[in-house]
Order: structure tokens, then C-alpha cells, then sequence
């Protein structure tokens, strides 16, 4: 007869008592669940101390799992608002960067519709045009001041005849193509107009510096006419602009003249509108005669 083996491991006995204690652990459940249930049938009011006494002892575990659960629910939550407040706010950053080009794009469209309004107006009061158009360039850095007028010889434009908008002179066409015109502006050197200070009446010389502003020099030499915001105007000699057109305002004084900006910017011109000369017959006379650059 072979010999008994060995001992059996620890693991083996911890296995076995694990089993017969978790048996007794199930019939004192048991146990206790039939005794509680024929309590609550027998005596209830004896069953509900005891079930009082068992919520005692069981409140500060469930309150203290109801506090780990509100805390856990808590932190979602509030990762959830958090993720929905930074959605929202993107999304409300790119409607206001959308509203804010539209509204530049409606402050444009009124500016526009503005000087259109003020050109047409002008049209009305003003002798008959040859022909309105849009100023689409204009010189900046170039000490030669010209613009380019979308209206040419089809449109009746001739060289000669001066360009205005609503606020000002601006020049008088030098070249011309079929669909367009250059215009040489008030600022530019070679641009010599008769004109007058509105304030005064006193006939001056208007000449352009080059620079984007207009030197003005009195007729008669003697006391300085002008004062700072002094408006002036065309006088009509000469016959080519028609007299009252507003040219440029005084900025500041020089020696015996002034130093002038025109009132009418390409740069910020939309629409202006070409004129017959104010004296045609008397412009073509001069024109066959000299070669003035009035």
C-alpha cells in the first residue's frame, strides 16, 4: 500500500476554512432574514425599532456614498458646462466678427450710396453734365497728381473739360481713351486755376504743389489775405471752370500766401461728374493761341 502523501498546501486549507465560513456567513443571514421576517409579521412595531436602528447605523454610509456620488456628478457636470460655455463662446466670437463685417460692409454701401446721392443732386443744380462716372485711381507717391475717370470719348468726354464731385473740384481731363479718362487733380504742379476766397471775394491764384495740397498766392502783393479754414472757390476767368466750385480749405498761412487741402480727395471719391468748359468758345480761343495750362 502506497504511503499516505504529504500534508496538504496552505492555500488548500485557507480554501476550505474561506468555504465553511462563507457557508455560516449565508445561513446566519438566513437566520437573521427569517427571524426579522417573522418579527415584522408577530410584532411590528418591534420590527420597525429595529429597522429604525438599522437606518441608524446605515445613515453616515449612505450619506457619505450620496456626497461621493454628488462630487463625481458634479465634476462631470461641470466639465460638461464648461465644454458647452467654450462651444458657445467660440460660436458667438464668429457671429460677432460676421456682424462686424456686415456692418462695415453697410457703413460702405451708405458712404457710397451718400456721395451718389450728393453727385445727383448736384447733377440737378448744376448746368448739364457730359457725362458721371467713378474716379477708380489716383496717383499717391508721384509728384505728377493724376486720376483715372471711368468715362471717355464714347461717353463724350473731351480733353479740357473739368472734373467735380459734391464737395470740390477735382481737375480737368489731359487724355482721354474711349472707355476711360485721365484727369490731372488740383494738387498736381502743372494745375494753375483762377480762383477767389470765398470769405473775402479777393481774386487769388491756385497752383498745385505736388505733394497733395495747393499753394495759393494772392494778385496784389502786400498784407496776407488769408485765415486758417478759409474756403476757396473758382472764379470763372479764364472760361474753363465754372465760377462758385469749391477747390480747397486753408490749413495753414505762407509768407504772403497759404498752404491749402482740396476738398474734393480722389482717394476718398467714389463718383464725380465731367462739365463742359464754363466758356467753350472762349476756352478754344485761348487753346488755339497759347498753350496755357490753366
Amino acid at each position: 500500500m502506497a504511503p499516505p502523501g504529504g500534508p496538504r498546501p496552505g492555500w488548500s486549507r485557507r480554501a476550505q476554512y474561506g468555504l465553511f465560513f462563507s457557508f455560516l456567513a449565508a445561513v446566519a443571514g438566513l437566520v437573521i432574514g427569517l427571524v426579522l421576517l417573522g418579527l415584522s409579521l408577530v410584532a411590528p412595531k418591534s420590527y420597525a425599532a429595529v429597522r429604525g436602528v438599522a437606518l441608524d447605523a446605515t445613515a453616515p454610509v449612505t450619506s457619505g456614498l450620496r456626497e461621493v456620488t454628488a462630487t463625481v456628478g458634479g465634476i462631470f457636470t461641470g466639465a460638461g458646462n464648461y465644454w458647452d460655455a467654450a462651444h458657445q463662446n467660440a460660436r458667438l466670437k464668429r457671429e460677432r466678427e460676421l456682424m462686424l463685417q456686415r456692418i462695415i460692409e453697410a457703413k460702405a454701401i451708405s458712404l457710397e450710396n451718400r456721395e451718389l446721392k450728393a453727385t445727383l443732386q448736384l447733377r440737378e443744380h448744376s448746368r448739364a453734365p457730359v457725362a458721371m462716372g467713378r474716379v477708380v485711381g489716383s496717383s499717391f507717391s508721384s509728384p505728377r497728381r493724376y486720376a483715372i475717370f471711368s468715362a471717355g470719348t464714347s461717353d463724350g468726354v473731351r480733353v479740357g473739360m473739368p472734373v467735380r464731385t459734391a464737395q470740390g473740384l477735382i481737375g480737368r481731363v489731359i487724355d482721354t481713351g474711349a472707355l476711360a479718362s485721365r484727369v490731372l487733380l488740383v494738387s498736381d504742379r502743372a494745375s494753375i486755376i483762377p480762383a477767389r476766397i470765398l470769405r473775402s471775394g479777393q481774386p487769388i491764384i491756385s497752383q498745385g504743389r505736388g505733394d497733395g495740397t495747393i499753394d495759393l498766392r494772392p494778385l496784389e502783393v502786400g498784407r496776407n489775405p488769408f485765415k486758417p479754414g478759409d474756403i476757396v472757390i473758382t472764379s470763372g476767368t479764364g472760361g474753363l471752370y465754372p465760377p462758385l466750385v469749391p477747390i480747397a480749405r486753408v490749413v495753414r498761412l505762407d509768407d504772403d500766401g497759404a498752404i491749402a487741402l482740396p476738398l474734393a480727395d480722389p482717394a476718398s471719391t467714389s463718383f464725380a461728374m465731367v462739365e463742359e468748359p464754363y466758356e467753350p468758345e472762349a476756352v478754344a480761343e485761348e487753346a488755339g493761341g497759347s498753350t496755357d495750362t490753366q
